[in-house]
Parts: C-alpha cells; structure tokens; sequence
C-alpha cells in the first residue's frame, strides 16, 4: 500500500516492502525532461536511501520511472511522506503551461539560520548532531566546530529547511527536542537568522597549489595512485567499462557501464548526463552482482539526435570513467602543526552538490576513531575541511 498523503496525485507512488525485508518500490510517472532521472536520484539519495534496481522509459514526452530503494542503514529513519512531497516538486508539472512551453517561476532562495550550541566535547558529536538535522530535512550549508580548553565544543550550523517551516515555533521546537535526546539537557541552543554572519564566511580556506590542482583537477592520470593506497575494490574501478554504441538502434544511442559499486551510483552517472544535456529514452539498472553494478541506457542528444560526434562520445565516456573512479576526491594533507581532511565533491551546473557528503564524512571518521578537534569550514556542498587528531 503507498504512503497516504492528502494529496491523491499518482505523480509519485511508494510502496513499502514488508516487514523490512522486501526493499521500497518508488513509482514516478509525470511530464519528462532533460535532467529529471539526476534529480530523482539525488532527493532519493538526500534521504538515505540506497538504489538496488530500476527501470526508466519515456516517449520524450511523458516519463515513467520505477526504483527499488533500500535505507542504507538500518538505522536510518525515513520520512516516507515528505520524500514523497519532494520527489513530486522536481517532477514537471502536468499543467498546460508545460505544453505551451511557459518559463517556470524563478526558484526562491531558502533563508539561511544560524544554529548555535555549546555542549561537552566527546567522540562522534559531530556526526550525532549531524545525523539528527539529516532526519530532520535541514540542511547544513556551512559549519565552524571549535572546541574550547575546558573540554566544551561551540558549533555554529548554517542551516536551511527543506520544508521551509523553520521559522515556526513548531518547527524550531521540535529541532531542539530532537538535538537535546542527542546532547542532553545540559547543553545551550540558539537559533535565528543568520544573515550577515553567513554572507561574511562565503570564501574557501585558501590551499597550496599543489593541493588544490590535485584536489580539483578534472583528468585522472595513470599516476593517481601515488598519493593514496587504495583497495583492491578501489583498484577495480580503474577498469571500469563505458562504452556507446550506435548500431542497435536507429534512433538511439546505447550507453553501457559496467564497474564496482559505490554509494550515490545512479546519481553520479544520471548527474553527469544530466551536465551534458543528455536525455534517456530506456533505462535498465541491474542489482549488484559480485559487487559489479550493471547499466543499459537508450540516449540521445536535447535535439533528439544520436551522439554520432567522436568527440563528443569520448568526451561523455572520460567524464563518467572519472565520476565512478572518484566521485569524491580524498586528500590527507598536512599544514602546520595539523593534519587536514580534504574531501571535494563535483557541483551540477545548476548548482547543487552531492546529498549527505559532510554526514558521510563525520560517520567514517567517527568509526574509525578520529575526532575532529579544531575547526570545519567551507563550502560543504563543494568542500569539507576538518582537522583531526587521534587522540581527543
């Protein structure tokens, strides 16, 4: 049975696997356009959730897109009925003026707070708090952690709400409820707009040379690996397989890819193409198998020609070869007395980064024992910086 929602639109159906074990089915079925399987993918990966199997066709006019999700974690807490409310608003609508054409009106910018708290340092606080605004749907747009000599941490999130209601008492009251389970009682919050205080931090730490060619570089030489060791599962990307072929279909192009799988891997493929203005007539991708990730796609150019360009087909097969080996770029450096963590990941042309980077960070290094004890700034849809230590 989907989800109940007030709204009886079939634009988007989630159906729930039984008792935990059979994954989610998400149907979407609305107006096509070029980009829509990146935005799906993302507001799926935004809320945890891992992509096992799907189906997408589509006339180049009407779409119909079917997923298999599971939460990649069992902890994880899903909002099932706000997903659904997000998935239908990057849907196109079926209203007329899609037909005819009408610019869509210009998105509103959410308004930025700034949450502040002082609480008692310990392992793992980061990513706690981290994990409770995730669940919450507010969206950290920038942090700055400081932790004091007697022991505290002052931690200042700039925040939006997806569900823009932040500014409500309601919604203010459950955050601090939902922080102060983590934290307990005896820590301080304060929550208000943030104002000029963001607009004064919106720079990027300034970097070596050296640093920040190899961190932002778009070409992966045969060298990379010199800086970093990496799995044998990390190895097998480097033999990741793209190839097109034009001679199955009349009018399409066939794109196949095949490599190990990693997390948000329908989503750096379909942004990817997304970025190049590719649209996707069929889509198949396969459940995992011996850890090796499987896609089909039927393709072709905004103009609804085949990619018959040389160029051009090289161009899109280097681009992806690159986001499956690195869909984000690692570095440990170290400046100074420290020892900085340098995580990058690639922005849409539109502007938006990949969901959940910086929880991701906080909950690998949280497991791995490493506190982060100095400072976190940045961008952190682009750029994650944290200095850490092993022993707090």
């Amino acid at each position: 049975m989907g989800v109940p929602d007030d709204d009886d639109s079939d634009t988007v159906i989630i159906q729930k696997g039984k008792g935990g074990e059979e994954p989610n089915v998400i149907t979407v079925n609305c107006p096509d356009k070029t980009g829509l399987g990146c935005d799906i993918s993302r507001t799926i990966l935004d809320f945890g959730l891992h992509i096992i199997k799907g189906d997408v066709s589509t006339d180049g006019i009407w779409c119909y897109v079917v997923l298999w999700v599971v939460p990649q974690s069992s902890s994880s807490k899903v909002r099932w009925k706000n997903l659904k409310v997000r998935l239908v608003s990057v849907c196109p609508s079926c209203s007329v003026s899609i037909y005819l054409n009408q610019p869509s009106p210009p998105a509103i910018s959410s308004p930025v707070y700034l949450l502040t708290f002082c609480s008692s340092d310990r392992r793992g606080l980061l990513h706690d708090v981290n994990q409770v605004l995730s669940e919450l749907e507010l969206t950290i747009q920038r942090v700055k952690v400081t932790k004091t000599p007697d022991g505290h941490a002052v931690d200042l999130f700039f925040i939006t709400d997806n569900l823009e209601l932040l500014h409500t008492k309601a919604r203010q009251d459950e955050t601090y409820e939902q922080l102060r389970a983590v934290l307990g009682e005896s820590c301080d919050f304060e929550l208000q707009l943030a104002g000029s205080k963001y607009d004064n931090l919106q720079y990027i730490s300034s970097l070596p040379p050296s640093v920040a060619e190899e961190l932002f570089r778009c070409k992966i030489g045969d060298n990379e690996f010199h800086a970093q060791a990496l799995s044998s599962d990390m190895t097998k990307l480097k033999k990741a397989s793209v190839t097109i072929d034009n001679s199955l279909s009349p009018g399409h192009t066939l794109l196949q890819i095949s490599c190990i799988d990693h997390k948000g891997f329908l989503y750096d493929i379909m942004r990817t193409l997304k970025d190049f203005s590719i649209q996707i007539s069929f889509g198949r991708f396969s459940p995992v198998n011996k850890g090796q990730r499987e896609l089909d796609l039927f393709i072709r150019q905004k103009d609804g020609r085949k990619i018959v360009d040389p160029e051009k087909q090289d161009a899109i097969c280097s681009r992806l070869k690159v986001e499956m080996l690195h869909p984000l770029r690692v570095i440990i450096a170290n400046r100074g007395p420290d020892t900085e963590l340098l995580v990058a990941n690639p922005i849409e042309l539109s502007g938006n980064g990949r969901p959940r980077v910086f929880y991701d960070v906080t909950l690998a290094l949280k497991n791995l024992g490493i506190c982060i004890f100095s400072r976190s700034e940045g961008i952190v849809q682009q750029i994650v910086i944290g200095k850490f230590t092993e022993s707090c």
